[in-house]
């Protein structure tokens, strides 16, 4: 497997990057001592925020819950009457993931999980939605107008034998709806569906190409991410904090004494390595990014690597703004096996009273001269910053790029 990777070594002061469920900072148990921690999950967010802002033409994955809203938006923009298209969208979306009960600002049904799919993956869906598809819409709609209306007018009956012959319309009704149902699902069913999605071949969706799709109800639409990260571990011991703060008052009578509010919030310092890569053969295949050109798949890579290695999570960035660039970048690229890990370099706690970043670099130089000796891995690129500065290196990694 022909692959990426980068090794990083950031310092990072006062911060609470990563809040677990009791906003505290998050931490792991390695080497036997505790660790400072930022998951991946999180770091990625950050890196996927900082592409998008670099170039927002093909990253434009966005994941939601509001998936119904997003076609409801685009059909309307094609002449579909409102509620036509909240019934076209809701049989897409069902059909992709379960509906939730929950209605969002917009008036429009949620689906129960966050899903990625980009503005042009929208649109094909939109597109591929025929006159047929309306007509068997609008059947549903008038059919559920009318129970409906016979539910509300069943309230009223007060006389046993018509509440009885009033029942049995609506079970009539029900099970025309059910039939209308059905017809609209075999109008615009799950390969319509499928094939319009795949019609765009994630050409504006870099980002669901590098960071990877689950669909649960149509494994079709899965797309294996091609880059991989690891949580990022501190070098280090370390033992989340506590700042105890006091807020004045700013309009308290001077007679008064005392704070107008007090409380705690946790934090740490931590040098951390930070891993991760890049499969290169997997970002060129027919499932991601084959339909662009060698030169654009450089240029979403370049980009990719440079927010890798720049982003920083936002928590609490204006009451403790954690954000550094790191200390030192190792890129590799290799051309077959898999990306290795260096965290062993730390599995033995950095221990020193000068700091942590120092001695973080020589260990880490160190793992990996001892793992290409003991293995024989071999690399067809490897520079550093600040050996190299940041676009010598990405010069030189992305020129690999198939």
């Amino acid at each position: 497997m022909k692959h990426m990777e980068l090794h990083i070594i950031q310092s990072v002061p006062v911060a609470c990057l990563n809040r677990d469920d009791l906003n505290s900072p998050k931490t792991a148990v390695f080497g036997g001592v505790q660790r400072a921690r930022v998951s991946s999950q999180s770091w990625k967010r950050a890196i996927r925020e900082m592409a998008k802002r670099s170039d927002n033409n093909v990253f434009k994955g966005n994941r939601s819950r509001r998936m119904v809203h997003e076609l409801v938006k685009r059909l309307i923009e094609r002449n579909t009457v409102k509620d036509i298209a909240a019934i076209i969208a809701e049989q897409v979306a069902g059909i992709v993931e379960t509906i939730d009960s929950k209605i969002d600002v917009d008036g429009c049904k949620k689906i129960k999980t966050l899903m990625f799919f980009s503005d042009a993956e929208y649109d094909a869906i939109a597109n591929a939605v025929t006159m047929e598809i309306k007509v068997a819409a609008e059947k549903v709609k008038n059919s559920s107008i009318s129970i409906d209306a016979k539910k509300d007018a069943l309230k009223k009956i007060e006389d046993k034998a018509k509440k009885e012959a009033a029942q049995k319309d609506l079970e009539k009704l029900e099970k025309e709806l059910e039939r209308d149902n059905k017809a609209l699902l075999k109008a615009f069913g799950a390969k319509p569906i499928r094939d319009a999605i795949k019609s765009v071949q994630l050409k504006d969706a870099a980002d669901i190409a590098l960071f990877g799709r689950m669909v649960a109800n149509d494994h079709s639409l899965t797309i294996e991410a091609a880059s991989m990260f690891s949580h990022a571990l501190s070098t280090h011991k370390v033992d989340n904090e506590i700042d105890f703060f006091a807020a004045v008052d700013d309009l308290q009578p001077k007679e008064e004494s005392g704070a107008g509010m007090t409380s705690t919030l946790e934090f740490n310092s931590a040098t951390y390595y930070r891993f991760a890569a890049l499969n290169l053969e997997m970002l060129a295949d027919n499932d991601h990014l084959a339909s662009m050109s060698q030169a654009e798949r450089q240029k979403v890579v370049r980009t990719f690597l440079e927010a890798t290695i720049k982003a920083i999570p936002g928590a609490r960035k204006n009451s403790m703004n954690g954000n550094t660039l790191p200390v030192y970048v190792l890129g590799i690229v290799r051309e077959k096996g898999h990306p290795v890990q260096l965290i062993n370099a730390f599995e033995n706690p950095v221990r020193t009273s000068q700091g942590y970043v120092t001695k973080s670099i020589e260990l880490l130089k160190a793992e990996y001269e001892k793992l290409k000796s003991t293995w024989e891995i071999e690399a067809l690129f490897e520079e550093a910053i600040p050996d190299k500065n940041m676009n010598e290196l990405l010069d030189g990694m992305v020129q690999h790029v198939i």
